[in-house]
């Protein structure tokens, strides 16, 4: 698999990768979740260079992650704002964050408190079921081929065999 091919694979990890798999991406994002909106502030706190920020931003921009929002008419300066799609990546953020803060924070301690505004708490980003909102802990986690899976044959290696069969059964009826 070739990295510039990553958005054609049939696998939502490597499409979700191919848009903010790189160092870059992912540390602008994380100061759009600070609410840093314009080139300067993200160039400033970064110490990234103008073109490959600019490269960055446009890739988010094109991906519908961030919209390009006009600021000031003159001259014109544009501010960088997530869009709905980017919001969507605030899980995805903090999960890194939370990993971070849990094996790499040193003896100071996490950087950064996460404070909750509806219930004024300070909090740990847990992963919960969508049906009875249980954490959901890798090892009670099955998978089976969804709506859109590749050809059932390429199913991952360690794949239980009940899901297997039922993948060779579809593959069999088709």
């Amino acid at each position: 698999m070739r990295w510039s091919e990553l958005d054609q694979q049939t696998c939502s990890m490597a499409r979700t990768v191919a848009v903010i798999g790189d160092r870059w991406t992912l540390m602008i994002l994380r100061d759009c979740f600070l609410r840093v909106r314009r080139f300067e502030d993200f160039q400033a706190r970064l110490g990234i260079t103008r073109p490959l920020l600019a490269s960055r931003l446009k890739k988010l921009v094109d991906a519908a992650v961030l919209a390009k929002v006009p600021y000031q008419e003159r001259p014109l300066r544009h501010e960088y704002r997530l869009t709905p799609k980017g919001l969507d990546l605030y899980p995805v953020v903090m999960a890194i964050v939370h990993w971070g803060d849990a094996h790499l924070a040193g003896r100071k301690g996490r950087p950064l408190i996460h404070t909750h505004d509806l219930c004024g708490k300070d909090f740990d980003p847990v992963m919960v079921c969508s049906h009875c909102a249980e954490p959901v802990l890798a090892r009670q986690v099955r998978v089976r081929p969804g709506p859109g899976a590749a050809e059932p044959a390429r199913l991952p290696a360690g794949t239980p065999a009940p899901v297997r069969a039922a993948a060779r059964a579809r593959r069999v009826a088709s």
